[in-house]
């Protein structure tokens, strides 16, 4: 199960691929020139973001598959969804035929408005 809206993305090779909202399809084009300047920069960031989520296989030739996954903090409340969200990761893995070898997390060291920090999770799968 994804969050991400159906769109075209960076499958992680480099090409532009077609996420239906649940899955890669085979639909695929190049990737468009990079914008100039700040702006270029901020939405090449944003859809390297997004696309390093996608569940997807490993390269041709690779056993292995990393994906990075963005943890927020909740702004009102409790219960941020970060568990659910890295469990969604995972099993949508899982059925592709991977186990989850390693998981790292690192702190992003800007706080949030109720102090809180965004943690970027890093998830090491390897082919079974």
């Amino acid at each position: 199960m994804s969050t991400t809206q159906a769109g075209w993305y960076d499958d992680g090779s480099g090409t532009q691929r077609w996420w239906d909202g649940q899955n890669w399809t085979e639909n695929v084009q190049p990737s468009a020139p990079p914008a100039p300047g700040l702006d270029g920069f901020i939405e090449r960031a944003k859809a390297d973001a997004v696309a390093g989520a996608q569940p997807r296989p490993a390269a041709q030739g690779q056993s292995y598959v990393v994906l990075q996954v963005v943890l927020k903090e909740k702004f009102f409340g409790s219960g941020s969804g970060n568990l659910t969200e890295l469990e969604h990761a995972i099993n949508a893995q899982a059925a592709l035929g991977y186990r989850l070898h390693t998981i790292t997390t690192a702190s992003g060291g800007s706080t949030g408005f109720g102090g809180g920090d965004r943690i970027q999770a890093t998830l090491v799968f390897e082919k079974l």
